[in-house]
């Protein structure tokens, strides 16, 4: 098989696997639109927040705090805090990503966001640099353009749809869990474990917003190499 045919494969490979998260990211992102909008954000503000920021937990999160009125400086560093856990995610994937152009690689770590992270962890055989490329392409495309969608075009929405947007996030991420659940009953025991954790650390108040988070990642990620390793030992 040439060089050529493996690319095209791998491009339609990426393709497949990113198409529930592009289909997902719109309705989230034309939320965000919409919510930006009525927190008097302009389009171009809003906009720049969904190409540079590009972290929708982040995203909502900072519309919180500009309708409470919170300092820039308070903003920036809680939306740093909150997405420390991309660092992770990167590092997590860097030995993946060891045979890639080099110059390639900023472009690859800022598409990483959790779904896309979700669907290239569990697709680790396949992972090349269009593969990923795809993947994250695509993905960014549709929350920029969801962002300005919403915005543009929130307002003539039923109030109805409008309040249901704000769950798609949620659903989506399930809808990209559970087949690999089905694959695995480790994992199934680690998402278990993951939501328990973070449980614990958001009721308990022992943490601030953004750092229980962060801990939450942490914890259940050093019991998740725990338990793998333990099963692959075995």
């Amino acid at each position: 098989m040439t060089k050529e045919k493996i690319e095209i494969d791998k491009i339609k490979e990426g393709f497949v696997a990113v198409l529930p998260i592009v289909i997902g990211y719109f309705p989230i992102a034309m939320a965000f639109g919409l919510l930006s909008k009525n927190t008097d954000v302009t389009f171009r503000d809003t906009s720049l927040l969904s190409m540079m920021v590009y972290a929708g937990a982040s995203q909502f999160m900072a519309l919180d705090f500009i309708r409470a009125g919170v300092s820039i400086g308070s903003i920036i560093l809680a939306t740093f805090l909150l997405n420390l856990r991309h660092m992770m995610m990167s590092a997590s994937l860097a030995v993946e990503f060891q045979d890639m152009n080099k110059k390639f690689l900023p472009i690859v770590a800022f598409g990483i966001t959790d779904e896309t992270f979700s669907v290239i962890s569990f697709n680790k055989d396949k992972i090349n640099l269009a593969f990923v490329l795809v993947i994250n392409i695509l993905a960014y495309s549709s929350w920029a353009l969801g962002t300005m969608a919403g915005y543009l075009v929130g307002e003539i929405l039923p109030a109805s749809l409008q309040s249901s947007l704000s769950i798609g996030l949620y659903a989506m991420f399930a809808a990209l869990l559970f087949p690999e659940i089905k694959k695995s009953k480790n994992i199934l025991f680690l998402s278990i474990i993951s939501a328990v954790v973070y449980v614990i650390l958001f009721y308990s108040k022992i943490f601030t917003s953004g750092w229980d988070i962060i801990f939450g990642i942490i914890i259940s990620s050093s019991m998740g190499v725990v338990i793998f390793r333990k099963n692959e030992e075995e």
